[in-house]
């Protein structure tokens, strides 16, 4: 029996992830979307604090929960699961706002495990974009990535940088690295 994949796509705003995921999605694959956006979007929905424009290490808490949620549901899946973003990312975000990693991020980071081969994806200013959820400038996005690329091999993972290509190629691109590896 294979172990399971979890396989995670990581990266700055707006350099193409989601739209990766759903494609993989649309071709059959288990995927988790990136808790970030579905947390800004419950938060507005109420005039919650648990925005990063309100309370940056309230939103990691929240990010961090939906992330160990959609870790431990994965155990139920036939086969690979694709995740927009992970544990580490916490550790990136809360890092990229100048913020301490509290130890119980740090640990989760450490012990919630995916596949050792991470997708990172570039900054790409070309398809970058702002809108009620990501108010990230372009400049945050280059820091975002930066961050990503400093972390995920600090915590032992190999980082596989996705080509700026339509987002047909980089599915195909992505299929095939995993399935080489």
């Amino acid at each position: 029996m294979t172990a399971l994949r979890r396989i995670l796509v990581t990266g700055g705003p707006g350099s193409g992830k989601t739209s990766l995921i759903k494609a993989l999605a649309a071709a059959g694959h288990a995927t988790s979307p990136e808790a970030g956006r579905a947390i800004i979007r419950r938060q507005q929905a109420i005039d919650g604090q648990a925005l990063p424009w309100r309370d940056r290490a309230l939103f990691a808490e929240l990010m961090l929960d939906r992330e160990l949620e959609t870790h431990a549901r994965s155990e139920d899946a036939d086969g690979p699961v694709f995740f927009d973003r992970g544990v580490p990312d916490v550790v990136g975000y809360l890092t990229l706002c100048g913020l301490p990693v509290p130890a119980h991020v740090e640990r989760a980071a450490r012990e919630i495990r995916y596949d050792r081969q991470v997708f990172i994806a570039p900054v790409w200013p070309e398809i970058f974009g702002q809108d009620a959820e990501r108010k990230q400038d372009l400049d945050e996005a280059r820091r975002t990535f930066d961050v990503m690329a400093e972390v995920y091999p600090r915590l032992g993972y190999d980082l596989v940088e996705l080509p700026k290509a339509p987002v047909a190629e980089r599915l195909a691109f992505v299929l095939e690295t995993i399935r080489a590896a």
